[in-house]
């Protein structure tokens, strides 16, 4: 449903949401590529190794990091050293959040938990909220109405894209819920998705968030020196580039309103250094069909996928040359569309259920999806 403007709305309390139910995109089968049921038993097989490995190497950094830019504090060479350790803290961060909601980087649930909460704090984002709203953009990806994680509206809002470099328009919504949550309550949004139940946590959550803020805060006045900001709460907001760079990757451009997950999400190479940064996130069409296989595995879901899929972007750098096109042709026309052709070997793209006498609505390809590729919360 367009607004006078052009402009869909992509909030989850307008008419997008009943249109999107009435469409039968809500609650629903996705399609999933054919695995043998024994090799994706073998995929999806949790551990505990690799997960504590790479935590270890992450934190062995962030640590090692963290003291040049103690000992560089007041030269230039503060500037790269800085910049070097917010870049760990909030990407890893960021992937490190996503896949310990899932459940499935360690095998031990509490060590998930744990390192799930230690995640949430560094990114800034109240762990429990955000686990339901994930949930969400699993169930229901980049359906308009339905997804809260929808980066960008079509036509694009130039001016997100800008302060998200910064992490100025994400981070400042943030910080206003964690103040909200501390007195008992949500907002519009978050209403649609988080169970009542769950609530009890998130105003706990914020209220730690606030309490370990303020005390750095406190630190850095009583000092006279934004040292303290520099190592908690700042990173989150000057490390971000590449966190960004890698979330703008993984849908922009692509279709919105598809029960396909080839056709709204892209699946990227990158090289060592930034897939362990990333926890093989760049995996996004395998993440998404088969969330419940961890991460360590998704290279080998990738090879199993390879024939059912279209060719992944060669490089981080194609994949935003492709999404920074798109978007321009968006500003233009908002139904501009990166459709990619799929291998002889694939079975069709399956855009979703034909119900509908409306010719600009979605077409059925005809193929039948094998079963749901939605998160399981909690699993």
């Amino acid at each position: 449903m367009s607004s006078a403007n052009g402009r869909r709305d992509y909030s989850l309390t307008g008419k997008e949401n009943q249109r999107a139910q009435d469409r039968g995109l809500v609650t629903t089968e996705w399609y999933t590529s054919p695995i043998p049921r024994q090799r994706m038993k073998e995929l999806m097989k949790r551990k505990d190794g690799p997960a504590i490995r790479d935590t270890l190497i992450l934190f062995a950094l962030l640590i090692g990091t963290g003291i040049l830019a103690y000992y560089s504090w007041g030269t230039w060479w503060a500037v790269p050293a800085f910049f070097i350790y917010g870049t760990l803290y909030a990407s890893p961060g960021d992937s490190r959040w996503h896949e310990c909601g899932h459940g499935t980087a360690f095998k031990t649930p509490w060590m998930n938990e744990v390192v799930y909460q230690i995640a949430s704090f560094m990114v800034l984002r109240s762990a429990t909220p955000w686990r339901w709203s994930h949930t969400r953009h699993h169930s229901d990806t980049y359906i308009v109405g339905r997804d809260p994680e929808i980066f960008m509206e079509r036509p694009p809002i130039w001016r997100i894209l800008f302060m998200e470099i910064l992490h100025l328009y994400g981070g400042p919504k943030e910080i206003k819920r964690f103040f909200l949550h501390c007195v008992g309550k949500v907002d519009r949004t978050e209403n649609e998705y988080i169970p009542l139940s769950e609530r009890p946590k998130a105003y706990l959550e914020a209220r730690i968030y606030l309490l370990i803020l303020a005390s750095v805060t406190g630190l850095a006045i009583y000092q006279m020196s934004f040292l303290p900001l520099m190592f908690i709460g700042l990173p989150t907001f000057y490390g971000t580039l590449l966190m960004l760079l890698f979330g703008l990757s993984q849908h922009l451009g692509l279709h919105e309103d598809v029960l396909d997950h080839r056709l709204n999400t892209r699946t990227v190479y990158l090289n060592p250094v930034f897939r362990f940064l990333y926890w093989n996130m760049n995996y996004h069409v395998e993440h998404h069909m088969f969330p419940m296989v961890p991460y360590h595995a998704l290279p080998a879901l990738h090879n199993e996928m390879l024939g059912d899929c279209p060719k992944p972007c060669s490089s981080l750098g194609a994949a935003l040359k492709e999404v920074m096109n798109a978007l321009i042709k968006q500003g233009k026309d908002p139904s501009f569309t990166i459709v990619k052709p799929l291998p002889s070997t694939a079975r069709p793209y399956y855009y979703g259920p034909a119900k509908t006498s409306d010719p600009n609505e979605l077409k059925s390809t005809g193929t039948k999806p094998a079963r749901t590729g939605g998160m399981t919360h909690g699993a």
